[in-house]
């Protein structure tokens, strides 16, 4: 299973270095717009979260990350069975 990191962050002056380390331990890196952009920008592979939830930022993108994709994900009990499928959805 492929280990994956959520990055959302305001202030940005550290996080490309924070993102390689991610990267180069095998994690897949989900990000919000204007995070993914500056990742982007220094060669890190990142997935845009609006492209998970298929659902874009709203109001002037203070509204990112709140979706049932990302909190099922973040949520989840994997000791328990019953979630398992639903993660998968």
């Amino acid at each position: 299973n492929t280990k994956t990191a959520l990055i959302t962050v305001y202030d940005k002056r550290n996080i490309v270095n924070f993102a390689k380390c991610l990267r180069d331990a095998g994690y897949r890196i989900i990000s919000t717009s204007g995070t993914a952009k500056l990742l982007a920008e220094n060669n890190i592979c990142v997935e845009e979260i609006s492209d998970i939830t298929k659902f874009p930022e709203i109001l002037d993108g203070r509204v990112k990350t709140l979706h049932p994709v990302i909190f099922g994900g973040l949520l989840a009990d994997k000791n328990n069975e019953a979630h398992i499928p639903e993660t998968r959805k």
